[in-house]
């Protein structure tokens, strides 16, 4: 993807393969608090730990690019609002309180943000044989139900729904409870490789891409029209 000319204030957004985050030049566990570290460490295979430390790897070159600051100088944390606990939760700078940032990653797949404004993004690969619509009922309105439904490709038609609603709860604009109150049937449900689609709900800007590669669906949103920006090119 391509860096778009927008206001540089704008929130921007990335999402790329955990590889191409690993090679980084600046990529690295050395980045990673203790914390962080800890909670890769329990992984059960190297895929999972490759994924988080990109994941937690990608949001700091986000935010590195937003502030203008070396990505050595971006302390990340997180905090769990239920429990408390600070291994998970929403992520946050301890050190930048004006600034939001927000992550997602799935096999292979990493999607990150940062913004002076709130943001959200959410990433999931393609997951055949209905294991994701088995929640359908409990996410959808009744009009979305009936376009998934309807769709030629249903499960890839959920997921596209799946990643905005996500997205909505990484901002706080829902909590999972509350899903099936959102209606985003208004949305496209079809969108192809290649540059992000661009929408609107009420007074968010929605960004919805597939990644193709891995023909990932990711979703992000703001209250400001995000920049899409390549951070491992």
């Amino acid at each position: 993807m391509t860096t778009e000319a927008q206001d540089r204030s704008a929130p921007l957004v990335a999402v790329a393969s955990t590889d191409a985050v690993l090679r980084h030049p600046e990529a690295g566990e050395h980045l990673l608090t203790a914390m962080e570290r800890e909670r890769a460490a329990r992984f059960r295979n190297e895929s999972g730990r490759a994924d988080y430390t990109a994941g937690h790897v990608l949001v700091r070159l986000c935010a590195a690019r937003l502030l203008g600051v070396p990505v050595t100088a971006v302390v990340l944390a997180q905090q769990c609002p239920d429990c408390g606990l600070a291994d998970h939760g929403k992520p946050y700078l301890p050190d930048h309180p004006g600034v939001e940032v927000t992550l997602s990653h799935t096999k292979g797949v990493v999607a990150a943000g940062a913004g002076f404004q709130p943001v959200g993004v959410d990433v999931e690969l393609a997951v055949r044989g209905g294991s994701l619509r088995a929640v359908a009922r409990r996410v959808l309105t009744a009009g979305e139900l009936a376009a998934v439904e309807a769709a030629p490709e249903p499960d890839l038609a959920f997921l596209r729904q799946w990643v905005r609603k996500e997205s909505l709860i990484k901002i706080g604009r829902a909590r999972l409870d509350t899903l099936g109150e959102i209606d985003l049937a208004a949305l496209p449900l079809d969108v192809p490789p290649g540059e992000p689609l661009r929408s609107r709900y009420e007074d968010l800007h929605l960004l919805d891409w597939t990644d193709p590669g891995h023909g990932a669906a990711v979703a992000a949103v703001s209250t400001a029209a995000p920049r899409v920006v390549d951070l491992t090119a």
